[in-house]
């Protein structure tokens, strides 16, 4: 059954304003608790939870500990009844997840890519794999399908005006996305990869957050509302200059993050895999080592350099991320070494450690249920 839509707007923001109650209450939540905490008759709350769980939106969730009389039933959301495809696109790889309503993974794959120098090459194989990611799902419920890119969107989402990791250029993303079947939004995957970030931390705080993986990307997100810039290119943070006239980087400039903190400097520089690295590392390969000293040493100047122009917390995320809970407290060291103000304790690992960005890209559709509702 689906949620009645002839309604009045007011009788379509008690609804929703119920619903995202129930979504965002983490304690134990009753038709009681709703009607008190939103100030509405229990009849009025009724109505409205009878429509949603008619939809199927919410469910029963367990009765509460007894007060000696009768038990409030519980409620909450049925995370699955509405889901959102999310898409990163990268040099050589092609991720993507199905992600519910609390954007908790459903299905994932990858898939490797071969060299390509439009994105129009991608859409055949692009179609092939979203099929097969959405088989024997109820496509009815699918919200809507989100692509992330490396590199900065126009300000009318129709080019993909820079993307030096893919070494493309001012291209229509059009011949991506024209045939497919579903809501399509395109969006930086630094932007993506912070949205979500933010999204899943209950403090909600300011954040910037710094993407590593075969390029340095990021974002900012001003109480959950990302700071894009006059131009869309805000969190760029790959391109901050950390050694005046030092490594070239795929922008075309010397020095930049990009250059110092990514897995592709792992590979270009030594020809191994990360796993192979990380195990020299760990074995005390003296090459290995000195690689990875610099790396974090650089890592910490551009971490302070963003701390110091936005002053809020920093999240790493990205592959390369997934590998430094054992060198945080020397990263954090180094990053303290460089700070001259308190707090100091300005840098977090992600929450999601994996498919940050694909998850990010099909966060923007979650949302918008959510806020539509």
């Amino acid at each position: 059954m689906e949620l009645e839509t002839t309604i009045t707007e007011r009788r379509r923001q008690t609804r929703g304003g119920i619903y995202r109650h129930i979504y965002k209450t983490k304690a134990f939540c009753s038709k009681q608790t709703i009607a008190h905490d939103l100030q509405l008759s229990l009849p009025t709350v009724y109505q409205h939870l009878k429509e949603l769980m008619d939809a199927g939106l919410i469910q029963y969730s367990g009765e509460s500990l007894s007060t000696g009389g009768r038990k409030a039933m519980g409620l909450d959301i049925v995370p699955d009844a509405r889901f959102a495809a999310g898409v990163s696109i990268s040099k050589n790889h092609l991720r993507m997840v199905l992600a519910d309503l609390r954007l908790q993974e459903m299905r994932y794959q990858e898939r490797k890519l071969m060299s390509y120098t439009s994105l129009s090459q991608l859409e055949g194989l692009l179609l092939q794999e979203l099929s097969a990611l959405l088989h024997g799902m109820e496509q009815d419920c699918l919200l809507g399908v989100g692509i992330a890119l490396p590199g900065i969107i126009s300000q009318d989402d129709r080019r993909l005006t820079f993307a030096p990791v893919l070494e493309l250029e001012d291209l229509s993303l059009e011949g991506l996305t024209k045939d497919i079947p579903y809501r399509v939004h395109i969006e930086n995957d630094g932007s993506c990869g912070g949205y979500a970030e933010w999204f899943v931390r209950s403090s909600r705080r300011n954040i910037a957050y710094l993407s590593l993986e075969n390029g340095v990307g990021g974002a900012v997100l001003v109480d959950g509302t990302p700071y894009e810039g006059d131009r869309r290119q805000s969190g760029e943070f790959g391109h901050i200059c950390v050694e005046p006239g030092g490594r070239p980087c795929s922008c075309g400039k010397r020095g930049c993050l990009e250059a110092y903190c990514t897995t592709r400097r792992i590979q270009k520089d030594l020809g191994v895999s990360l796993e192979t690295f990380f195990a020299g590392v760990e074995t005390g390969v003296p090459e290995y080592i000195a690689l990875w000293d610099d790396m974090l040493r650089h890592l910490a100047i551009g971490v302070n350099n963003i701390r110091m122009v936005l002053d809020c917390d920093v999240i790493l995320g990205g592959i390369l991320s997934e590998f430094l809970p054992p060198y945080m407290s020397r990263l954090k060291d180094y990053v303290d070494q460089g700070n001259p103000f308190a707090p100091k304790d300005c840098l977090h690992l992600s929450a999601l450690r994996k498919h940050t960005v694909a998850l990010g890209a099909a966060l923007g559709f979650i949302v918008d249920f959510l806020e539509n509702l």
